[in-house]
């Protein structure tokens, strides 16, 4: 029912006269944001159709000019918000100057009326009172005198320190407005997580297809951790949650150590988070169906077969029906690292001949490792030239 009502409620939005581009999309994208956390798929190309059909009247010429030069049916949600707010920004621009204009149009009608003469002692005619002058030398407009031309070249920039012109029309700023337009719809479509209150254990880990990042509140998982990585993520009811790191997750289970890359650290969630996001895109194939999530990996191999209890999908890696290897290397790598880089012919050995058990089977040539690489080299050998050789007997090069 909720889910409907938020629908029912996007479906309602309209933006107004009055509405600014960037304020009307952040309303759609709360929106949006608070479905997907309920579970329901929904695409930033309902978003994009929603704000071109609820467009007011003055963006038609726009919307006509976007249908020439791109196909709307496959613009994203920020090239088109880039390019609204673009067009937003000039007609503000453009109304700045009719005020402008309006302005000292009203000046010069009040000084006439009150002197008779404008300020040179002669008559003041009907185009200055009616707020048009003559060609502005700087910018060739007729809306003002030269002496308020934005572009007058003894004025001084107050934003970037250069004459010429003035802030209002400063190229500087205008590309940081735009640069923060992008940002914020990045930011706004960057994470969406929720946050559980009721408490679970470290082992447990939420399949959850909103956030779009691994995340653990635990920083004793982490294998490796970049603290470097300091950023912010966006939680279900608005608010941003700090990220303290970034690393490898190890986890110890009932048959063994498991891996999970790429997770965030951050320590006001309560609820460790697996993104089904990222695990597509590492080429993993996440399906629901009969109340069951299946995990398989490229070849089509399951990984895991997660039960649904109480309308979520909890991985436990301690319960047995979801022990697996969770890592993008090959198993012959892992256990390479494993046996801690032991000799990979004699591994083989043993497999074949069974001296261990639980040993897989492992590729016959083991991909190269590093580790090994440094570890296993011998001594360079001597250089067939050097600097300096004796010339007589007993010489020995230091004098």
């Amino acid at each position: 029912m909720q889910v409907m009502n938020l629908i029912r409620e996007f479906e309602m939005k309209k933006m107004r006269e009055s509405d600014a581009v960037k304020d009307y999309a952040a309303q759609l994208l709360s929106i949006a944001d608070k479905v997907r956390l309920l579970g329901k798929e929904f695409s930033n190309e309902k978003i994009v159709q929603k704000i071109l059909v609820t467009l007011p009247e003055k963006y038609e010429a726009t919307i006509s000019s976007l249908e020439n030069s791109k196909d709307l049916s496959t613009i994203s949600l920020t090239e088109l918000l880039h390019s609204l707010e673009a067009v937003e920004q000039r007609r503000l621009m453009r109304q700045g100057d009719t005020t402008e204009g309006a302005f000292q149009a009203r000046m010069q009608k009040n000084a006439g009326h009150k002197n008779g003469k404008m300020n040179n002692n002669k008559p003041c005619s009907n185009n200055q009172k009616n707020g048009v002058f003559p060609p502005c030398p700087h910018c060739k407009k007729t809306n003002h005198s030269p002496q308020k031309c934005w572009w007058r070249p003894d004025v001084k920039c107050n934003k970037c320190g250069k004459q010429g012109h003035v802030e209002r029309i400063c190229k500087n700023q205008q590309q940081e407005e735009t640069s923060a337009a992008v940002d914020y719809c990045q930011e706004e479509q960057l994470f969406a997580a929720t946050c559980f209150a009721n408490k679970s254990t470290s082992e447990s880990w939420l399949v959850d297809s909103g956030c779009t990042n691994h995340m653990t509140n635990n920083q004793d998982l982490f294998r490796e951790l970049d603290r470097t990585t300091i950023s912010k993520v966006r939680i279900g009811n608005g608010e941003y949650i700090p990220v303290k790191g970034k690393g490898t997750v190890a986890i110890e289970s009932q048959t063994g150590l498991k891996l999970i890359y790429d997770v965030l650290f951050v320590p006001d969630i309560d609820q460790n988070l697996l993104s089904v996001g990222q695990l597509v895109e590492k080429e993993f194939k996440v399906y629901f169906e009969d109340r069951n999530c299946i995990i398989k990996d490229a070849e089509g191999k399951e990984v895991f077969n997660i039960k649904m209890k109480g309308k979520s999908f909890a991985l436990n890696l301690l319960e047995d029906e979801h022990t697996a290897i969770l890592q993008q290397d090959s198993t012959t790598m892992f256990w390479d690292r494993r046996v801690e880089h032991f000799h990979h012919d004699d591994v083989l050995y043993m497999k074949k001949n069974q001296i261990v058990e639980g040993l897989p089977d492992l590729e016959k040539d083991l991909p190269i490792c590093a580790t090994c690489q440094y570890g296993k080299q011998t001594k360079l050998p001597f250089p067939k030239k050097i600097s300096w050789r004796a010339t007589q007997k007993t010489a020995t090069g230091a004098y």
